[in-house]
């Protein structure tokens, strides 16, 4: 082959040069997929705080890249008929937490929320291996999800505020939880004191009822059954009422591990606490009451068979989730 004159040899480097090169070809194109998929995601995000994927859209802009920006993805099912009574509690819960980043001065295009229902996404559950609902992942900005990016959501629930917690951890972004106003509690309290304020104002001459040991013996037994069936355990961690098996329908109110519960468990425990504290309710008036031999024999059966009773369904709860009772 000739050689090419030294001055179109010149004019050549030149072009190159001026072109950037094939390396720099490559690169403007990948910076105009990039650009086109933020802008894509920043639209849509505009009039959905989570935008709603199917299998099209989570391989183009979550899976392909490039990317340099994280996507949380709440997998789930939502229609009736999947019968998810989880999913819709934990959506809700998810909702807040995207609508706080969405409309707060901070929002940027470093991280999206997105959602996969299985009926509009069944490809992307057998992609991922993925055979229960509802599943929150972290999809970061480089590399592919680990283990972290995987919310566990049996140990910490699904609240907003949780969740929040969860994504700063993996993202260094942090979400100010915003939820939106809640007249109720205002409202009972309201409706408390204007309950208080009528006995009060009806009963001026006669407040003999704020004495009564046995109402307030009462309200106070209430109270303690409440915070040691783990009520403030649920209104921090935001637990599923109960979880239902996607493959045999199963549902199961308590909880398997010894670091989690349900909110339907924590009302069983309450009510296994009150059968107990009422037989030795009893208990306690079969031996000091005034009644005759034979009431006082009967409220001892059955304050003894109540204790026994509950006591042993509470030991049943322990057992089945501390596995290595006895100990």
């Amino acid at each position: 082959m000739a050689a090419l004159p030294v001055p179109l040899l010149a004019l050549l480097s030149l072009l190159l040069a001026g072109c950037g090169g094939p390396g720099a070809a490559g690169q403007r194109r990948k910076e105009m997929v990039l650009s086109e998929k933020v802008n894509q995601l920043m639209e849509w995000a505009g009039k959905r705080s989570v935008i709603r994927m199917n299998g099209d859209k989570f391989r183009r802009l979550v899976k392909a890249p490039p990317r340099n920006y994280s996507v949380i993805v709440m997998f789930t099912a939502l229609q009736p008929h999947r019968q998810c009574v989880v999913c819709k509690q934990a959506d809700e819960e998810y909702q807040i937490l995207a609508n706080s980043w969405r409309y707060s001065s901070a929002f940027t295009n470093k991280i999206f929320f997105a959602m996969v229902d299985f009926d509009e996404g069944s490809d992307v559950f057998q992609m991922l291996n993925m055979n229960s609902a509802p599943t929150f992942m972290n999809f970061p900005a480089k590399g592919k999800p680990k283990r972290g990016d995987t919310y566990e959501l049996q140990v910490r629930g699904f609240a907003a505020e949780q969740l929040a917690r969860w994504v700063a951890d993996r993202t260094d972004v942090h979400i100010r939880v915003i939820r939106p106003p809640n007249y109720a509690g205002p409202l009972m309290l309201g409706l408390l004191l204007a309950v208080i304020g009528g006995l009060v104002y009806l009963r001026g001459s006669n407040l003999d009822f704020l004495y009564n040991k046995t109402g307030w013996a009462f309200a106070a037994l209430c109270f303690v059954l409440a915070m040691t069936s783990g009520q403030m355990w649920n209104h921090i961690r935001g637990p599923p009422y109960a979880h239902k098996n996607p493959h045999t329908g199963q549902v199961s109110y308590i909880h398997g591990s010894s670091q989690a519960q349900f909110v339907a468990e924590t009302h069983i425990v309450l009510l296994f606490n009150g059968g107990v504290t009422l037989g030795m309710v009893l208990l306690h008036e079969a031996a000091t009451s005034d009644m005759d031999v034979g009431k006082r024999k009967i409220m001892c059966i059955a304050g003894i068979g109540l204790v026994v009773l509950f006591f042993s369904w509470l030991l049943s709860v322990f057992r089945s989730k501390y596995h290595g009772y006895p100990y």
